[in-house]
């Protein structure tokens, strides 16, 4: 019982140190909880939304579309659990500037429909499934007539369901969006009985859908001896749906295994650091209990106990803080709901988390129990001397010749930083992890802005996108463009070295679109070669290489010399002239011309699919950047946290530490501000080095983030002016700050008691 009451005594006299370490200990939890409920919840959320409704394992792709027999074909080969035709293309909601990715599968149930209002999937319906979101965003209900168009095609339906779909679970438009935007666009599903009522006989399905354990070798070559031809064949991995669940995975698991660490890291050590001086500054209330008769296995429990309950109360509220920020993330009404539309989300924590807990509880236990190990060894008269600080030897550094003349407040300050080495490398730790904090968040959000200046202002300089209908001549696409002064673009996908990429002609007499070298500057193309983005580079693929590229729907491969590269912001790609296309043979399908003329003096003709506004592809964009501010913000709060738990923690140890020596100034004279300008010098000293260290690691640590989180994404690593300042400077203060308190401690010094005993 009395170790017991002593132990709240000791809780209570260095309740500052408890704070801080529980802090960091709960921060470091939470954020290791938060991410990794986020990843594994992503995980069970949107498996099951595949599982129920019939995602494909792969998809065929064939130009000349697939017949009745095909799709039995693959129905009749062994490993083949079901496959469905299908088809998918981009319409345009009349007498609005919205659009709706049309589908339509055949067999229902590869995929099937999550109906969340309205009638049953019925394969006879003449009806419209429209997706629950963009019926929302727009004031749609049930029983609205939409008209949809698709080249010289109408196509109008009564709305009889609301919906989701694991085909669109990230509905956007094309690739140049980053986040969905539902007011814009959306998607709707037909019955094969509507389809063939508005296309008659031209109705074809360019894709077929596979559900198959089978592995994509064997699939394959069991897919070419079931066809007796080659088409294109794309696994899950290489749809926007699946790709997007395992990169958000991807990110989390990153994220769990990068913040975390360092927050627990820091923690420990403060840990270790801290019950070091505990037990050293008790080092003859050790002894007075080992006199008295308590048993050293009692004064190691009573110890260790002070531990423990910096555990538990860190760990405790760090479980509710994990879990409360994995709610913010994963939540009908968050920004990832935005981004996945699915039916309902389960929260879920990887069944590795509560031993990992446990085992991060029982690390800093140990760390008590190890400090006060060493100080038990001797005997009780031992124990009962008072713990004397480190002679204070002559640095090396003061022998100098350029230093002899050191002031005695650079000497002092020199020889405690020396003479408490774990102390002052702890401070360094702190600040470096502040400064890395910082440098990441304020990087990520600069980088972003870099990114979004180049494609909104050095790639992509025209106003309007006129999105074209599949198989649109290249005569009428290049008849659109000089009708409105316009560039126009051809993408295919294509393989390359066993992998698939995005093959695309330019064609840009006016300079609309632009590619960008490594370095950030606008590129010339040459009509004697292709440019293979950065990711093609990394894969070892370099400037005068021959390359052999095979589009989908064909066997053909043509030969390509590469003649640089160039930063691709958005698909792995490689990219030519229209001059070079035409001399190699090279098929191409018009996607799109790009024009500054108004989207409103557009008027619609035979092969134009949807009219999109640039600033209507650049509100995408907000979202992801809200998103980003909001990141930025809670990373430099925990930055700012971790600095003042860590460096109040250590300050105040160094002020316990240092009493009869600060004791001793007062009684011969300094004054109580000369004290403080003392201490605050030191931690000065220590948190500009600390800023030095910081910021390269932050640096690295970015760039770490970068290669990891946005993978998809060609991202410059950009650092403006304010970053620099705005990190150096938060920190700065934060420091002066924290000093200033623990300085004023100071004054209060009682000179009688902290020099009693001194020989």
């Amino acid at each position: 019982m009395l170790l017991f009451k002593k132990t709240l005594r000791t809780i209570g006299y260095y309740k500052a140190q408890f704070i801080s370490m529980a802090v960091m200990v709960m921060i470091g939890a939470g954020v290791f909880l938060g991410f990794h409920i986020e990843w594994r919840s992503i995980e069970k959320t949107v498996q099951q939304f595949f599982d129920d409704t019939g995602f494909a394992d792969y998809r065929l792709y064939d130009k000349r579309g697939f017949f009745l027999d095909d799709l039995r074909a693959v129905e009749n080969m062994e490993g083949v659990v079901s496959a469905s035709r299908y088809i998918s293309v981009n319409t345009a909601l009349k007498g609005t500037d919205k659009t709706l990715n049309l589908n339509a599968v055949e067999q229902y149930g590869t995929p099937s429909l999550s109906i969340t209002e309205g009638a049953a999937y019925d394969p006879d319906s003449q009806g419209l499934y429209l997706s629950d979101r963009f019926a929302k965003a727009n004031g749609i209900v049930i029983g609205d007539t939409l008209t949809l168009s698709y080249g010289l095609f109408s196509l109008k339906g009564e709305v009889v369901s609301l919906v989701k779909s694991s085909e669109q679970l990230v509905c956007i438009a094309d690739g140049n969006q980053v986040m969905p935007n539902y007011v814009r666009h959306g998607f709707v599903f037909i019955t094969p009985a509507k389809l063939r009522a508005t296309m008659g006989i031209l109705m074809f399905y360019p894709q077929l859908n596979v559900r198959t354990p089978l592995d994509r070798s064997v699939f394959e070559e069991k897919l070419r001896a079931a066809l007796g031809r080659d088409v294109t064949v794309l696994d899950k991995m290489e749809h926007l749906s699946y790709f997007a669940m395992n990169s958000e995975i991807n990110e989390g698991k990153t994220m769990a295994s990068v913040l975390p660490v360092l927050f627990l890291l820091i923690a420990l050590l403060t840990m270790v650091t801290t019950m070091h001086r505990i037990t050293a500054n008790e080092k003859t209330q050790i002894g007075i209990l080992k006199a008295l008769g308590f048993r050293d296995k009692r004064i190691l429990l009573h110890y260790t106990s002070f531990a423990a309950v910096v555990s538990v109360t860190g760990l405790i509220p760090g479980a509710a803080l994990g879990f409360g920020l994995a709610r913010m993330i994963i939540n009908p009404h968050s920004m990832m709901a935005l981004y996945f539309d699915v039916p309902c989300w389960y929260l879920e924590m990887p069944a590795f988390c509560p031993p990992l807990m446990l085992l991060m509880a029982l690390v800093l236990i140990a760390v008590g129990y190890s400090s006060v190990r060493k100080t038990l060894r001797g005997t009780a008269a031992e124990t009962l001397m008072p713990y004397l600080p480190k002679k204070a030897r002559k640095l090396r550094i003061e022998r100098l010749s350029l230093l002899k003349n050191l002031g005695f407040g650079t000497r002092w300050n020199l020889r405690d930083i020396f003479r408490h080495k774990a102390r002052s490398w702890m401070t360094l730790l702190g600040i470096v992890g502040c400064m890395m904090l910082l440098v990441g968040a304020l990087g990520m959000q600069d980088t972003m802005w870099e990114f979004l200046r180049l494609l909104n202002h050095e790639t992509n300089r025209y106003a309007t996108r006129i999105n074209l209908a599949e198989k649109t001549p290249v005569a009428d696409a290049e008849k659109l463009a000089q009708r409105y002064a316009g560039d126009w673009m051809a993408q295919t996908p294509a393989r390359l070295n066993g992998g698939n990429i995005s093959l695309e002609i330019y064609h840009t007499p006016h300079d609309l679109l632009r590619l960008m070298t490594v370095d950030n500057r606008p590129m010339k193309m040459e009509d004697d070669g292709v440019y293979v983005c950065i990711r093609l580079w990394e894969e070892g693929i370099r400037p005068g290489d021959t390359i052999m590229l095979c589009p989908y729907g064909t066997d053909q491969r043509y030969p390509a010399k590469v003649k640089g590269v160039f930063r691709s912001l958005f698909s792995k790609s490689v990219v030519m002239t229209r001059a070079f296309a035409d001399k190699a043979g090279i098929p191409r399908h018009p996607a799109a011309v790009f024009t500054n003329v108004e989207k409103e003096d557009i008027s619609p003709e035979k092969y134009i699919n949807a009219v999109q506004s640039k600033k209507a592809i650049m509100e995408s964009y907000d979202s992801f950047m809200q998103v980003m501010y909001t990141m930025v913000a809670m990373l430099a709060l925990a930055a700012v946290i971790m600095a003042i738990a860590v460096l109040y923690n250590l300050g105040i140890m160094s002020y316990v530490e240092r009493s009869r020596e600060l004791a001793t100034l007062k009684v011969v004279g300094f004054r109580d501000k000369k004290l403080s300008r003392l201490l605050i010098s030191q931690n000065l000293w220590l948190t500009i080095a600390g800023i030095a260290l910081g910021l390269p690691l932050g640096m690295a640590v970015l760039q770490y983030l970068l290669d990891a989180l946005a993978a998809d994404y060609e991202l410059t690593l950009t650092m403006g002016f304010l970053t620099y300042t705005g990190s150096i400077l938060l920190t700065l203060l934060t420091s002066l700050i924290v000093s200033f308190f623990v300085a004023r401690k100071s004054r209060c010094i009682n000179m009688v008691e902290a020099l009693k005993g001194v020989d």
